[in-house]
């Protein structure tokens, strides 16, 4: 299995393979970061931060997609501003099926509502899509937590020389 994963303390990105390594350490900062060691191919939890929350997404660039999207439909914006409607559905329906194509070609990735750890290599079937639900979640979380490190930076005394 890879994991492509964010350094806890820097962000830094880093990638790993879980065959040959259970820990990670960090190019940046140093932080050592042990993986979860005899990783079941199932994968129950995430191998970096064990949480058993995980979704399953299309491995593809999301602003690429969207840029064949927006491509197509601009070219057959102006295909058919010229009255060639021939060519105007060649290119729409020429997109939709390479959109199919790429739909099928392209394998599923396990992303972590956590620490957003990539899984590749990994049988997704048996993970659910994203919920946005679960996300909003881990993203108060996030916030809660961030807000509380400002507190506890702002709260603590400051050494005068």
């Amino acid at each position: 299995m890879k994991i492509r994963l964010q350094c806890p303390v820097c962000a830094c990105p880093g990638r790993v393979e879980t065959s040959a390594a259970t820990e990670w350490q960090c190019p940046q900062c140093d932080h050592l970061l042990r993986l979860a060691g005899g990783i079941d191919p199932r994968l129950p939890a995430c191998a970096v931060c064990a949480n058993a929350e995980l979704y399953r997404k299309k491995d593809f660039p999301h602003s690429l997609g969207m840029g064949i999207l927006v491509s197509a439909c601009l070219a057959s914006t102006i295909t058919y501003y010229l009255y060639n409607k021939g060519l105007t559905w060649a290119i729409l329906l020429g997109s939709a099926a390479f959109d199919v194509l790429l739909y099928l070609w392209v394998k599923d990735v396990i992303v972590c509502y956590r620490c957003n750890a990539h899984h590749r290599d990994v049988p997704a079937k048996a993970h659910k899509p994203f919920e946005l639900t679960i996300h909003e979640r881990y993203r108060q979380e996030r916030l809660r937590r961030a807000e509380l490190e400002k507190d506890k930076q702002a709260s603590a005394p400051t050494s005068a020389p």
